[in-house]
């Protein structure tokens, strides 16, 4: 095969990248309903906003009507401070049931752009929600939602913080950029805050500046092949043993104090769907018309159903939109603790995301260890074990410490194409995000080594058919690679989502700007950087390839539709690697590789 076929295959990779980031989102947390619009047949549309609704009949005696609960609802300063964005006279309509008044504001092509609840006995609202709230149950504002109380108390929070910056700072030369790096990579928390309060219009803006200040860092650091002045302060020991400290309080915060939001039993239905003989698309439990078995939740919703199986299932028809790695994770928590069937305490899912967890931070240091020593390794070891983003998203039990956790080893084997390539795209098949480093990847250390290229594309197909043989547990395996697509990548495409800068159009609200066409511009400066690292630069040392996959990661999120805080985790170990690493890392990495390549490849 010629170097000229092996590249354009290589570069075949990258058109699937289209498909992810055409999506313009990956799977998360899907605790909401679709965003409601049109007016309903049986509004009442009145000449002004404070005319009178319409009420149900009902046997307590009322002390308010409609129009005195709908009055109370538009006055409140937030409904009214949302409603000033839209035109005049919009359609209300209110309903009345067990001593309160429920009230719903429509305005045309927007749809329901508020809606809340008022206390028929005192007056007094006790639900407003407007905008990305009337739709998204994650909008409103919940600190614990996400992670538990604890994560999100600002004494565990700010400790985590603390103990981040105390132990990688360089306590001899503080001023410098990697000290602004550090703060950097902590600065998300100033958005968590405002997402936590339910102000989702302050929190996404807060952050860009951290994306845009890690990428540009990164794309420095590989361009220059040269990472920041500075190092850590500390002794070793100490940083193995305040990792372990770490290590210990993060599993204990697990177990003790946190939840399983609806990605994490995804993951265990999709394991138990494996261990017992089937492909997980198209076979997740689902509510339509199944008989129902369970008590109804906090929103009057029963999720568990009797499913086609027999069994009482929780319903979650679109948990199979992720990656095949992504359920095959969770088998060995599975083959432990099984699943009831129910969203019950899912031990399953908090084994995975500690096991996983636990993972990240050993491949952190093989990885240190290989390339920088013992320093390196016991620093990016700590790095992962301080930086509170990474339990955000092990208290949230999600999928989202599988992708960095299968990277990451596979960064450890970078030295060997077939086992870098198959690192690389196991990462991909869990959330997909790692579609846009494939071209990278596959030009280590020598972009025009067709050879190795070679190597590295029998590691990725096979590794992928290794993932995908999950469909053969199909009667029609075809067929269900038809369903893959469909409910993964065909999911995505035209997804709302309030969760980042570029879908605010929705709203059809005064001073939200539609930056959809700066989201196309980014998304294919995306693609053309991924490609232009296939084959520039030519030679790439260890710090450059942790730099830039650092960077594409990064521009991955940034110019995703759906973004959440679970995602942070996906870049940061490449990133952490290029910004903490000490200077005479790179002669230690230049040696490793030197050792390991044959002499006309090793550069000078």
């Amino acid at each position: 095969m010629s170097g000229g076929r092996v590249g354009k295959q290589v570069l075949a990779v990258v058109a699937v990248v289209g498909i992810a980031i055409g999506s313009a989102g990956v799977p998360t947390a899907r605790g909401s309903t679709p965003k409601a619009s049109g007016t309903p047949k049986t509004a009442t549309t009145f000449p002004t906003p404070a005319a009178t609704g319409t009420g149900t009949t009902t046997t307590v005696k009322q002390r308010l009507n409609g129009r005195q609960a709908l009055n109370i609802f538009l006055a409140d300063h937030k409904v009214a401070s949302w409603l000033n964005r839209y035109p005049p006279h919009p359609t209300t309509q209110t309903s009345f049931s067990d001593g309160a008044w429920t009230v719903d504001v429509f305005s045309g092509a927007a749809g329901e752009i508020a809606t809340g609840t008022v206390d028929d006995a005192t007056g007094i609202i006790t639900s407003a929600w407007t905008g990305p709230q009337v739709a998204w149950g994650m909008a409103r504002g919940s600190p614990g939602a996400f992670g538990g109380a604890k994560i999100n108390s600002l004494s565990v929070w700010l400790g985590f913080c603390a103990v981040f910056l105390i132990g990688l700072i360089d306590w001899r030369r503080p001023l410098t950029l990697r000290t602004v790096d550090l703060f950097m990579l902590l600065s998300f928390s100033v958005s968590l805050w405002y997402f936590n309060h339910g102000n989702i219009f302050t929190a996404m803006p807060l952050a860009y500046p951290g994306f845009a200040w890690l990428l540009v860092r990164c794309i420095w650091i590989g361009w220059k092949d040269r990472t920041p002045r500075g190092t850590v302060f500390w002794p070793v020991w100490v940083l193995i043993a305040a990792t372990v400290f770490l290590a210990g309080f993060r599993i204990g915060l697990n177990i003790r104090d946190s939840n399983v939001i609806d990605v994490g039993l995804s993951g265990v239905i999709g394991a138990e769907r494996i261990a017992t003989g089937n492909s997980p698309y198209g076979t997740f439990p689902i509510e339509g018309n199944r008989p129902a078995c369970g008590p109804a939740d906090q929103s009057g919703e029963i999720r568990n159903r009797i499913q086609t199986n027999g069994r009482c299932e929780a319903a979650d028809a679109q948990g199979d939109t992720y990656g095949p790695v992504s359920y095959e994770a969770y088998l060995p928590g599975y083959l432990v603790f099984g699943w009831s069937g129910k969203w019950d305490k899912l031990p399953t899912a908090h084994a995975t995301s500690i096991l996983w967890d636990m993972l990240a931070i050993v491949g952190l240091w093989l990885v240190g260890w290989r390339f920088g020593g013992a320093r390196l390794a016991a620093t990016l070891g700590f790095a992962w074990a301080a930086w509170p983003f990474s339990q955000y998203a092990s208290s949230s039990n999600t999928n989202d410490m599988i992708q960095p956790a299968v990277l990451i080893f596979g960064f450890y084997f970078l030295t060997s194409p077939v086992l870098r390539g198959a690192g690389a795209i196991l990462g991909a098949l869990v959330k997909f995000s790692p579609l846009v480093i494939l071209p990278l990847w596959a030009g280590y250390p020598d972009s025009r080594d067709y050879r190795s290229q070679r190597r590295y594309l029998i590691g990725v197909v096979v590794a992928a058919a290794a993932a995908f043989s999950v469909l053969l547990l199909s009667p029609n395996p075809a067929a269900n690679a038809l369903v893959f697509v469909r409910h993964t990548f065909g999911y995505q495409f035209g997804r709302d989502s309030p969760f980042s800068l570029w879908d605010w159009r929705q709203y059809d609200a005064r001073g939200l700007p539609d930056l959809h066409m700066v989201q196309h511009v980014l998304q294919g400066a995306l693609v053309l950087g991924a490609l232009a690292l296939y084959r520039w630069p030519r030679y790439r040392s260890p710090v450059q390839m942790a730099a830039f996959t650092g960077a594409l990661l990064i521009g991955f999120e940034a110019v995703l539709t759906h973004w959440s805080y679970l995602y942070l985790p996906w870049f940061f170990p490449f990133a952490a690697y290029a910004i903490v690493a000490p200077r005479r890392v790179e002669e230690v990495a230049v040696a490793t590789v030197a050792e390991e390549l044959p002499r006309e490849l090793v550069p000078v």
